[in-house]
């Protein structure tokens, strides 16, 4: 086990060996997770570059073409659902806060 100190500006040096062993480079991100025992150092990874011809098509739809109108009702389909489900959440959301308050007004 390798040992490092916490500077004044709160700055921690990652052993070389450590360094070495993952390939992680001056510059690299990482996310800090307290766990249990201490804290958890991942290294962000981010998106490789890509080129269009890469991704164009890779969510392949195999049926026949859509029209701009299927396409147009489709969606108002999903926002009306979508409206639903929050007019739903919210009455729930409106009751909750009622009884809230009620049993909040009966206490001492």
């Amino acid at each position: 086990m390798e040992t490092t100190k916490l500077s004044s500006k709160g700055q921690v040096v990652l052993p070389k060996s450590v360094r070495d062993a993952r390939s992680w480079k001056p510059g690299t991100e990482f996310a800090v997770d307290e766990v249990s025992g201490g804290i958890l150092l991942r290294p962000l990874r981010p998106f490789p570059s890509t080129s269009i011809a890469e991704v164009f098509g890779c969510l392949k739809y195999t049926g026949p073409a859509k029209t701009l109108r299927q396409m147009e009702t489709a969606i108002e389909r999903g926002v009306r659902g979508n409206a639903t489900q929050f007019a739903t959440f919210d009455r729930k959301l409106a009751r909750q806060a009622l009884r809230t308050t009620t049993l909040e007004m009966l206490l001492p």
